[in-house]
Order: C-alpha cells, then structure tokens, then sequence
C-alpha cells in the first residue's frame, strides 16, 4: 500500500505539501492539488483515518443520512444529490460517506451515532424542513454541517439554495399576466422549506392581483408523476370552480399534468395552460414535453460545488455570513400557456 512519502517521492514534492493537498488546504494551488490527487489513484494510496485525525483533528470524511429513494423520481434524484457531491468534496480531498436509514429510523439518533464514532467532520443536510431538528441538533452538539435548502428565518448556518419564493411568484405572476384567474398549484411535500416559501410566493402574487386562492386548486405531496395525475383528475371532478391553469412544482409531476390533462380530452394551452420548475435532471427534460412546457429553470446540478465549498469552508472557520447563498431562477417562456378562453 502506497504511503504518503511514495507519492512525495513520485512527484518531488515534500511530505507536508503532499498531506495538505490530500487534505484540501487552500494554501495549495489547484495545479498541484490534481497532480497530487492523480498520483495518489495511480499509486492506489489509500489514508489511514486514524493517523490523519491525530495529526490535523479531522478524518476528511463528511456525510450525507438519507433514506433509501422510493420510486423513479426519488432514486433519480437520489443518484444525481450522491454522484454530484461526491464528485465535488473528490476535488476537494474530501470523502463523502452516504448512511442509509430506515423511514422509521430515529434520524437524530442516526446523527449522534456517527458523531460519537469519531469518523465525520461534518455533514451535508437535504430537503430541510421549516422546523428542522436536525439543524437544531448539530447546531447544539456545535457539529459542522451545511444545508440544501433553508428555512424562513434564513438562520446562522451554511445554506446553498435557490429562491424558491419567486419560482412559485413568477410563475404565478407569468399566468396572471397571460389572463388566468383560476390557477391551480401542486406543491411539493408540506412542511419541506422550498414547498413553503413556494406556497408563500403563490399566495403574495394572487393577493398582489386580488385574486381568490381556491383552496380544492391546491395541494401537496411527494413530487412525482402520480401526484400530478391525479391532483388534476381531483381538481376537475365534481368541482364548480375548475383551474384555467396549473402550476407544478418540478417536471416529472408537470409530466403527470400533461397526462390527466390528455384523459380528460382537455388541450394544452387552448384549456387549460400549464407551467412548471424545472431543475434539469437529466432523465426528466422539458424538451420531451409538447407543447413546449414554459418553466422557471434553475439546474440542481450548480447546488453541489457551493455545498462541498461551504462545509470545507465551515471546518477551516470561515464565517458563516460568507457560507450563505441563494441562487436565481430563470423564467422560459414557451408554448404550455396562453390566454384562457
């Protein structure tokens, strides 16, 4: 096994440049860093953890505690969250270790567990909720982490996320603009922090234009194509008051909009307009949608370099107001929306 003096000795570079490259210090140009990256796969060098924590007080482990993904929407998201950050905490000589539970696991029991095993500098959290207890837990055992998302109070921790609140309110505003006053919104899972700050931009641009929030035009749960189906087949059986548009909180359940909508003999944009986030998954394109589905885009794919930069950037003491950022979304226009008849 290939130790750190082989792979000084195979680049000509000391020791100690050779460890802090491995480790991620950013005294250590990027040039260097990936020559010492590349030989330390060639030479098969794998780090004693052990030895690493006793000289610099951390293991180079970060880690992820997830459930395992139900269904096609979640296991792809699941892949592209765990290839995207593994790539990116690689490129930094991190590790990144993913800890699968059950549903009915006790997740803060998860986290002390990992904790007191000594082995995880820090975590990332995803899919954060207004009311997180992992937050307030990490934040309690003063353990760095850095978060996917981020609650109302926008609070003192490490966050990468987009505005969720304008993805809802553009869309909305997008619709009014066209005509529409009675828009329907397929949220995402309720209590979820980008599900509530898309509620909030929903309600604020209705209220904006004095329009009436119908409360059987809204509804919420896992974001899937199920959800959009049968939502909309919901939202059009027996119902006085029925939509003139839709908006759906990502493609794959826009994908299931399109579908009822088909079942229902109702066209799209000539009955019913529809509208979408999209975050560009690779399995899940807006090119395959006809007509052309109009979209607020923001690719999830940016979130994961700020994710791995923000937990390095915590773990060497950087302060958290510069570990904060929330990305734009692009509204596109196309051919799913047109004025109501």
């Amino acid at each position: 096994m290939a130790t750190l003096k082989d792979i000084s000795e195979h680049l000509s570079l000391s020791v100690t440049q050779v460890s802090r490259a491995l480790n991620g210090h950013s005294d250590v140009s990027e040039a260097t860093r990936v020559r010492v990256m590349a030989a330390a796969k060639a030479l098969n060098y794998t780090p004693n953890i052990a030895a690493r924590k006793l000289v610099s007080g951390r293991s180079g482990i970060v880690g992820l505690v997830t459930t395992a993904p139900k269904g096609e929407a979640q296991s792809s998201n699941y892949l592209e969250v765990v290839v995207g950050l593994s790539a990116q905490f690689t490129k930094l000589g991190m590790q990144f270790l993913v800890h699968i539970i059950d549903e009915k696991d006790d997740v803060v029991l998860a986290y002390e567990r990992l904790i007191n095993s000594g082995t995880i500098d820090g975590f990332v959290l995803v899919s954060a909720f207004e009311k997180d207890t992992r937050i307030a837990f990490l934040q309690q055992r003063k353990v760095p982490f850095v978060v996917h998302g981020c609650s109302s109070d926008q609070g003192e921790y490490p966050f990468f996320d987009i505005d969720n609140y304008q993805v809802a309110y553009q869309l909305t505003q997008h619709l009014i603009e066209q005509g529409h006053r009675r828009i329907a919104f397929i949220n995402g899972v309720s209590g979820t922090a980008y599900a509530c700050a898309r509620m909030r931009g929903y309600q604020d641009a209705l209220s904006a234009a004095r329009l009436p929030l119908y409360s059987h035009l809204v509804c919420a749960g896992e974001m899937d194509a199920a959800l959009g189906t049968i939502a909309t087949v919901g939202m059009f059986a027996d119902n006085e008051i029925k939509p003139s548009a839709i908006i759906a909180n990502n493609v794959l359940i826009a994908s299931g909009v399109y579908s009822a909508l088909s079942a229902l003999n109702l066209s799209i944009p000539e009955d019913v307009s529809v509208v979408a986030h999209d975050d560009v998954l690779p399995r899940f394109r807006t090119s395959a949608f006809y007509p052309a589905l109009t979209v607020t885009r923001s690719p999830l794919s940016d979130s994961w370099g700020p994710l791995a930069k923000f937990l390095k950037g915590t773990l060497d003491g950087i302060p958290v107001a510069k570990l904060q950022k929330t990305g734009t979304v692009e509204l596109i226009p196309r051919a799913s929306c047109a004025a109501p008849h």
